[in-house]
């Protein structure tokens, strides 16, 4: 009979140990917990899929700009809670050039990272208009984003998309937002984790009855421009990165730099509201804040009291890689183009030791390979199947802490080297070999 990587025995103990009733139900960073000490007692090292996080030296031209700026003096000042100048101008220029939508860059802000810039969003929407107070995540998603709803007491609502595709999309819609409750409505795309990405035709639906019913759309472009389907590199050729801001006014943009530009040890995240939004009057908010302006609120009312703005010279760094990207001098899809690559080698590895990949498909055209894939096993659930690659060397997390209604396993390819790959081939066939 084939044997297991580590043993079943000690992977058992460990994750006793770190009382974990269910290890599928674990969050992403309990899971990583789990991992670091079973590789410390087994001595063996995992094939890491859990955590996403970017597998790529930090883009070069950002940290020579942040050296500068600290040279220059800037870590003694506080910088201004609504962004430095520079960094606003690019960040308006880049949304132009690869986008195609204009804003001010009044409109655009820096936070730390996309997650306080969701957490101040959901804050502040959830106050605009009186009887909206309830979010509508349009999963899988980001657990965390549940995590944050929980700790601000803030109702939401959600449903897994993966059997209203297309059209569909419309009458699913319709049945959340009349009751009247939702204010907002929320996704990411590419999706993290399924990594599907919606379609004009979807992205249209959204738009208009975000207009129909007067709620704000967030939409989450943490892997913005890796749909690697259609090249989007050059700046202000199309095509564009796909969105919702096409077809409303009523949206609100997080743009990440940790995936695209492998920036994440910075915690820079940009927020960029329509301009249209960024003035419009909500009287409601008076029952909370000073004023009742969307931008002054999001800013003075929400980010200065959580933070009061974001640390100064990486403002710097990220201002000088949007310069560089918008200039046409850095193309930053060809550094990240690797993640694909590995992504279609790692499923065929998957699929050929008997997996299936649970999200396949964007209506009738197959996934675009990318940061994340997801996998399952014939008769096993997700959290059966996590548990069992464990003792095969393997991580990675369960759809079901994700809002997904399927069962599988998220699966992010940015920390497996390319040398890993023939270990990872290894240990799927000793996985299949045991469950045969």
């Amino acid at each position: 009979m084939a044997q297991t990587v580590i043993p079943k025995e000690l992977v058992d103990r460990i994750v006793s140990e770190n009382n974990l009733s269910n290890v599928g139900r674990a969050s992403i960073r309990e899971v990583k917990k789990l991992i670091n000490d079973i590789e410390a007692a087994s001595g063996t090292r995992f094939i890491r899929m859990e955590m996403g996080i970017p597998g790529l030296p930090a883009c070069q031209i950002g940290i020579e700009a942040e050296i500068k700026a600290l040279r220059n003096g800037v870590a003694s000042i506080y910088p201004d809670v609504y962004g430095i100048p520079e960094l606003k101008t690019e960040i308006a220029r880049f949304v132009k050039n690869f986008l195609n939508i204009s804003v001010s860059p009044e409109s655009c802000l820096p936070t730390v990272g996309s997650m306080q810039g969701s957490f101040a969003a959901f804050l502040t929407i959830s106050r605009a208009q009186a009887g909206k107070n309830t979010t509508l995540f349009i999963d899988p998603g980001f657990a965390v984003h549940r995590q944050q709803h929980a700790v601000m007491q803030i109702p939401y609502e959600s449903f897994d998309v993966y059997n209203y595709r297309g059209e569909k999309l419309r009458e699913k819609l319709e049945e959340y937002l009349s009751k009247g409750n939702i204010s907002s409505i929320f996704y990411s795309n590419p999706n993290n984790p399924s990594w599907i990405c919606f379609t004009e035709n979807e992205l249209k639906i959204i738009g208009e009855l975000a207009n129909k019913y007067n709620v704000i759309v967030m939409e989450d472009l943490a892997y913005f421009g890796m749909d690697f389907r259609k090249d989007i590199s050059k700046p202000g050729v199309p095509p564009y990165q796909a969105t919702v801001a096409n077809y409303t006014d009523n949206y609100l943009l997080f743009i990440s730099s940790s995936k695209a530009f492998s920036y994440a040890g910075q915690r820079l995240g940009m927020m960029v509201i329509s301009d249209k939004l960024f003035k419009t009057d909500f009287p409601n908010f008076k029952n909370y804040y000073p004023s009742t302006g969307f931008g002054r609120t999001m800013i003075y009312g929400t980010i200065y009291p959580l933070s009061s703005g974001t640390a100064h010279s990486p403002q710097y760094g990220l201002a000088a890689i949007l310069k560089a990207v918008n200039d046409g001098e850095y193309n930053f899809i060809e550094e990240i183009k690797v993640y694909a690559e590995k992504a279609h080698r790692m499923k065929e590895m998957f699929l050929k030791n008997g997996f299936h990949l649970v999200y396949d498909k964007d209506e009738d055209m197959a996934l675009s390979d990318g940061f994340y894939f997801t996998i399952g096993y014939e008769g096993m659930s997700g959290d059966e199947l996590l548990h069992e690659l464990l003792y095969f060397g393997v991580s990675a997390i369960s759809l079901g802490i994700t809002g997904s209604e399927r069962q599988g396993l998220r699966a992010c390819v940015s920390l497996v080297p390319m040398e890993d790959l023939p270990e990872l081939e290894k240990r799927l066939e000793q996985f299949r070999a045991c469950h045969q």
